[in-house]
């Protein structure tokens, strides 16, 4: 069964982060709606098989990928993932239900796209052995913004921007702003 759009625009609502996938569980976690995204999501980089019934797959991805470890009084469920070279964010709330029926919705989970800069910088930073300038430049790249603008958050000219990323493309042996990103993509945790 997959969700109405009127349950996804409510969580966007409640969401500031653009929600990419979207889960109506019930107690005991096993999808009872959902929308397509949410099964991209959870599928990679397998494509869900038509002939399989997909709340039971859901169900198996759910407890392989969302499930916390160690979870806490307020979620099962983890607050972050990967799915491929991408990071999402998991975040569940609790849906009033008036009956105790395990087949009505409990937990609504928005699956959210991760920010970039999700990826903790002080690792990245030793292990290219970043100064803390060159640092700077990096979160400001990684936040999406030009050399200009990067120039004037850090109260400097673009050249000396251009500069501490070539520095930094050096460092990581890249030799572009996108290669910057993708290779903190696939070295972060």
């Amino acid at each position: 069964m997959h969700s109405n759009g009127s349950a996804l625009s409510v969580a966007q609502r409640l969401s500031s982060k653009p929600t990419v996938g979207f889960l109506l569980l019930d107690s005991t976690l096993h999808p009872i709606a959902f929308n397509v995204e949410a099964i991209r999501v959870l599928s990679y980089p397998n494509q869900l098989a038509t002939a399989r019934p997909a709340d039971g797959f859901l169900a198996e991805r759910i407890r392989e990928n969302l499930l916390d470890r160690e979870p806490s009084r307020e979620s099962p469920l983890v607050t972050e993932f990967r799915s491929g070279r991408r990071r999402y964010l998991c975040r569940a709330f609790r849906v009033d239900s008036d009956t105790k029926s395990p087949s009505h919705a409990s937990i609504a989970v928005l699956l959210e796209r991760a920010p970039v800069s999700v990826i903790p910088l002080s690792p990245v930073s030793e292990q290219f052995n970043l100064t803390r300038r060159e640092r700077d430049a990096l979160e400001h790249l990684l936040q999406g913004l030009s050399n200009k603008e990067i120039a004037n958050r850090m109260s400097v000219s673009p050249n000396t921007v251009k500069a501490f990323l070539r520095l930094i493309m050096l460092k990581m042996e890249v030799t572009s702003r996108a290669a910057i990103v993708a290779k903190l993509m696939m070295t972060g945790p």
